[in-house]
C-alpha cells in the first residue's frame, strides 16, 4: 500500500503503525526522509509511476498548498488507476460534506465518481495545527489568531486519526464507501482551548478572535500563508464560526478499541514547543557569543 504526505503529521505515525502491524508499506513524500521511501510529488508526473507500481491501496493526503484538485490531484489520480490502484483512502476534513468550496469536498466528489473504491476519514480540527502552523503566535506572543468567533471545536490528535487510518488500510474491503469522522470526546471554543494551554503553560494564552478578512491577513503577513492556503485555513475555522465543527464522534473509539487523546493530554505531550526562547545574559561570562540569542531548537 502507498501513504502519500508519510513525513506529515498523520502519515508518519501511520506508517508506524502499518509496520508494526507487518503490513508491506511504501511511504512516499515530496522529500522521503525513509530509507524505504519514494519520491512523490503531484506536480511532477515523472514520480508517479514509481510510486504507484503494485500498489493496490492508496493513503491519499492533499498537500495544503495545492487548492485546485482537478488541476493539481486529478492527473495523478488518473494515473493511480490505470496502473492498477483500486482503493482510496482520502484524508478529508470534517465540514466537506457541508462545505462544497473546501479542496477537500471536491476531491470527495471526484472520487465517488472516479469507479475506485473508497474511504473518507473527516477528521475534526488536528491538535497539531497549534504545534505548527499557529505555533509561533502562541510561543512567541501567548495568543491563538483564528476565525472560530465563539464556536466550538471537536479537537483531534492526528495521531489518533493515524490508528483509524491503519485499521482501515489493514481491512479496506471492510471500510468501502464509509465515511468515518475521528474526534475527540469534548468541543471546546477557542477561549476553552486557550485556557487549557495556559494552565498547562502556566502563562495567559489570549483568544483574539479575528474577522475572516483581519485573519487572512495575519495568516500572509504573519504566518507566511499563500493566499490559496490562507483562504483554505480561514474556510476550515469559519466551520466552527458557522457551528459546524463541534460535532463529537465515537470513532476513533469504534474504529481503534480505545479512547482518543484529549487536548489537555496533547498539550502536556507536546508542551515545549511553546517554550518562549530564552535569551541568555549577554553579559554572564562564559557564555559563548553564538549562544547569547536564544532560540527554540
Amino acid at each position: 500500500m502507498l501513504v502519500t504526505g508519510a513525513t506529515g503529521n498523520v502519515g508518519g505515525p501511520l506508517v508506524e503503525a502499518l509496520r508494526a502491524a507487518g503490513a508491506a508499506v511504501r511511504p512516499a513524500a515530496r522529500r522521503p526522509r525513509d530509507p524505504e521511501g519514494v519520491r512523490f510529488d503531484f506536480s511532477d508526473p515523472g514520480t508517479w509511476d514509481a510510486a504507484f507500481a503494485g500498489v493496490r491501496t492508496m493513503f491519499l493526503v492533499r498537500p495544503p498548498q495545492l487548492a485546485d484538485v482537478r488541476r493539481d490531484l486529478v492527473p495523478a489520480l488518473v494515473r493511480a488507476r490505470e496502473r492498477g490502484v483500486r482503493h482510496v483512502v482520502l484524508l478529508s476534513v470534517q465540514g466537506a460534506g457541508l462545505v462544497p468550496v473546501l479542496p477537500h469536498a471536491a476531491a470527495e466528489r471526484w472520487l465517488r465518481r472516479s469507479g475506485l473504491a473508497w474511504t473518507f476519514l473527516r477528521p475534526s480540527y488536528f491538535d497539531q495545527n497549534l504545534t505548527t502552523v499557529f505555533a509561533a503566535d502562541i510561543r512567541d506572543r501567548s495568543r491563538i489568531v483564528v476565525p472560530a468567533g465563539n464556536g466550538r471545536t471537536a479537537f483531534v490528535d492526528a495521531r489518533d486519526v493515524a490508528a483509524v487510518a491503519a485499521r482501515v488500510l489493514l481491512d479496506p474491503r471492510a471500510h468501502a464507501g464509509r465515511i468515518w469522522t475521528p474526534t475527540g470526546e469534548e468541543a471546546l471554543t477557542w477561549d476553552e482551548a486557550a485556557a487549557v494551554l495556559g494552565e498547562v503553560l502556566g502563562r495567559t494564552i489570549a483568544y483574539t478572535r479575528p474577522g475572516i478578512r483581519a485573519y487572512v491577513r495575519h495568516a500572509r503577513h504573519q504566518l507566511g500563508m499563500d493566499p490559496a492556503m490562507a483562504a483554505t485555513t480561514a474556510a476550515i475555522h469559519a466551520t466552527a464560526r458557522l457551528g459546524l465543527a463541534g460535532r463529537l464522534t465515537g470513532d476513533v473509539r469504534a474504529v481503534t478499541g480505545r479512547a482518543p487523546t484529549s487536548l489537555r493530554e496533547f498539550a502536556r505531550r507536546e508542551s515545549r514547543v511553546w517554550a518562549p526562547a530564552r535569551c541568555p545574559d549577554a553579559t554572564a561570562p562564559g557564555t559563548p557569543p553564538e549562544h547569547r540569542n536564544g532560540g527554540h531548537p
